[in-house]
């Protein structure tokens, strides 16, 4: 097989660790190097060129794709070295592309450093778990860890739903299925309903985007079967009301019976670059579901979920600014990094700067107080 042109630039960005590759007519390709957009040569890229690299790793179908429909997803295998996500789509300067970059290798919960409730959330045997936050965040790695964890420890059938198949995990203990959306399923909410079907225990589904998709998981989940899904939230309380509100109002307290009932836990991420500049951490906000939730989201009291979060340390619960805390504390991340990301920044401010007294607390935020 003949390498592709690509391949230069594929190259460069995984040799400097990269985890994005932006192409567009008129800049020079980009990769996105520890949280940075970086050019990666010094010519731009022409109309012809991008043409050329696009197209030849395309198949005529999805060439046909991206000049009719404008716009086309795709996973793309280099060799052995690593897979990608492609997206191409047309701007204002014409097509352009985005790949990102799927680690052959499958990270563990314990690579991750991820806390023990994640582990026990992967272990339960029914129920909705969400993994929410910003695109980039790294949702798809730490569910192909939780995946992994299943995959090692029990005999099960672990279906993943995704558009496209982003992760790709051999059977161990588990009986792993693929389905993409596209070339085996015309929709997500097409595998959904047959899903039930294919005698699955855990289905993972790559992301809810419709309220159709979040009532088929949702019932799935009260049916028995463990539910793993993404969604673009930045907290979980913001999850919980991003459910509700995509149905119409004669449906949402049938949505809340329906979540309260099935919620296991709600893990929103965001990473946050290390204080060494070398790579970058994710902050978790962790939520398990339980009785007092339940009632919580079946009466519409979801602004005080957030406190039910800084209570239940005991069950593995925290927030964002809990997290984000520590590793300031443990000098894992910079103080501004921390307030960059904080739900409340004036009051981690202050936690800060008791925890570090040489600290100076930025301006902007001297004026709020």
């Amino acid at each position: 097989m003949t390498t592709p042109r690509l391949a230069v630039l594929f190259d460069v960005l995984l040799e400097q660790k990269g985890s994005d590759l932006h192409l567009g007519i008129g800049y020079p390709p980009m990769g996105r190097i520890r949280g940075e957009l970086v050019p990666l040569r010094e010519q731009p890229l022409t109309a012809a060129e991008m043409q050329a690299l696009l197209f030849e790793i395309c198949s005529p179908e999805q060439q046909r794709q991206i000049v009719e429909d404008l716009d086309l997803d795709f996973a793309y295998s280099y060799g052995t070295k690593a897979r990608f996500r492609a997206n191409y789509f047309n701007k204002m300067t014409g097509l352009a592309a985005v790949f990102r970059t799927i680690p052959s290798k499958v990270l563990s919960l314990e690579d991750l450093k991820t806390p023990e409730v994640v582990r026990k959330l992967s272990e339960r045997r029914s129920g909705l778990v969400l993994v929410t936050g910003p695109t980039g965040s790294g949702k798809s790695t730490t569910l192909a860890a939780m995946i992994n964890h299943i995959n090692k420890t029990r005999p099960a059938h672990v279906l993943t739903i995704e558009d496209p198949v982003e992760f790709v995990h051999e059977s161990m203990r588990a009986q792993v299925t693929h389905r993409e959306v596209g070339p085996h399923a015309s929709s997500f909410a097409t595998a959904i309903r047959s899903a039930g079907r294919e005698d699955p225990n855990v289905i993972l589904i790559g992301e809810l985007r419709t309220n159709e998709t979040m009532k088929l998981a949702l019932q799935l989940a009260s049916f028995g079967v463990l539910v793993f899904a993404t969604v673009h939230t930045n907290s979980a309380p913001a999850t919980i009301d991003r459910i509700i509100n995509a149905f119409p109002a004669d449906e949402q307290q049938q949505v809340r019976g329906m979540l309260a009932e099935s919620l296991a836990g709600i893990v929103a991420q965001q990473l946050i670059k290390t204080a060494d500049g070398k790579g970058r951490v994710a902050a978790l906000e962790i939520l398990v579901g339980g009785p007092a939730i339940a009632s919580m989201i079946r009466e519409g009291k979801v602004f005080q979920i957030a406190s039910k979060m800084q209570a239940g340390q005991g069950q593995g619960m925290q927030t964002l600014d809990m997290h984000l805390e520590r590793l300031v504390k443990d000098d894992v991340i910079t103080p501004e990094a921390a307030l960059e990301k904080a739900q409340d920044k004036e009051n981690l401010a202050k936690i800060i700067s008791r925890l570090k007294p040489d600290w100076q607390v930025p301006e902007s935020l001297k004026s709020l107080g």
